[in-house]
């Protein structure tokens, strides 16, 4: 027999076992995917948190700038710092927009600054929408016309900023007659609180972006109100060339006004546009005619009206079923553009129409 010893093996080190080899407890794999989904969950928290509080630094600064539609109560919105460019009187497209808001809603909510005071808003843009609200909530007593949406502009209430803002808004959208110009810049040019010293730095001012004509037409238009204003009940409807012919006529004949004056108001208060821009009419041609006050209108002598071969023409617009019409009438000559395709018209309907138009003039 023959003594031989085998060298044991060493068990090797617990740390040396490959982490593949080692097995985990039922709980330390519970421990450890619960802490694993925890994390994850804290990650995600945070990025919500995150994104929440960049929404809201976003939306405060929209909000502060004015791009942020909110509810205001009526009773909250004032309109005591300006002069709004809307005249007096009867407002006849009031009724459309009502209807409009009415069935559709309202597109373009109001634009408001905080008082100085702190007490509520005043109004820089939305005059005609916020009287078609209040018009509503009479009309219907219901909760809904209590509040109307509105921009919250932030800043200063500067009235030479206000009227600014509540011009522009409507030069852009067309929306003011030449009569509704001149009466904001009366306004501006009459508030203290503007730095205007007369009629010709408020239309410079407000119409900064307008050519000259148009700050010409504007300052004619401010002329005749001054003179004859306070008689008319529908300024807005006077055209262009009317309103500045007539304002060059009462510059030349200042005796003509309180005519013009008293043959407006024989009209009554039942008279329409029609019959008032006629009387207007009429008084421009003051340098063919003698105009007296009873209304009646004697020819001169030939000579002064005729002379240099131009001819007399008349342009102006009228409302219609079909929208605006606008008419130029000269000799021999009545041209009338609508919106409208008179081709599609039944020719025989077309001539009687013509013709009753024709000898219905005498």
């Amino acid at each position: 027999m023959f003594d031989i010893e085998l060298p044991e093996d060493e068990a090797p080190a617990l740390d040396a076992v490959a982490p593949s080899t080692q097995r985990r407890g039922p709980m330390a794999s519970a421990i450890s995917e619960n802490a694993e989904a925890l994390q994850a969950r804290k990650s995600a928290a945070e990025a919500i948190r995150e994104e929440n509080d960049a929404l809201a630094h976003e939306y405060v600064a929209l909000r502060d700038s004015g791009h942020v539609v909110q509810t205001v109560p009526l009773d909250d919105v004032h309109c005591h710092m300006l002069v709004r460019d809307r005249l007096p009187g009867d407002d006849i497209e009031l009724a459309e927009l009502v209807t409009s808001i009415r069935e559709l809603g309202l597109s373009n909510p109001i634009r408001v600054l905080p008082r100085p005071d702190g007490q509520g808003y005043e109004l820089v843009q939305g005059y005609r929408r916020l009287c078609a609200y209040r018009a509503l909530l009479e009309e219907t007593g219901h909760a809904d016309w209590e509040c109307v949406p509105a921009l919250i502009l932030q800043g200063a209430a500067d009235v030479a900023g206000l009227y600014r803002r509540m011009v522009d808004e409507n030069i852009i959208r067309k929306d003011l007659s030449f009569a509704e110009m001149a009466f904001a810049a009366q306004n501006y040019a009459a508030d203290p609180a503007t730095e205007a010293k007369d009629l010709g730095e408020a239309v410079a001012a407000l119409f900064q972006s307008a050519p000259y004509s148009k700050r010409s037409y504007i300052r004619s238009f401010a002329h005749l109100l001054d003179t004859i204003g306070d008689t008319l009940r529908f300024a807005t409807e006077i055209p262009r060339a009317l309103g500045v012919e007539l304002s060059r006529v009462l510059k030349d004949r200042p005796e003509l006004a309180e005519d013009i004056r008293r043959e407006v108001t024989a009209l009554g208060d039942n008279r329409n546009i029609r019959d008032e821009l006629d009387v207007l009419r009429r008084y421009t041609k003051a340098d063919e005619f003698d105009i007296v006050a009873s209304g009646a209108t004697v020819a001169k002598p030939a000579g002064r009206a005729g002379q240099g071969g131009a001819k007399a023409k008349t342009t102006f617009h009228i409302r219609s079923a079909f929208g605006q019409i606008k008419c130029t009438a000269g000799q021999g000559r009545l041209e009338i553009k609508v919106d409208r395709d008179f081709s599609s018209i039944d020719r025989a309907r077309l001539e009687q129409a013509i013709a009753s138009l024709v000898d219905g003039l005498g």
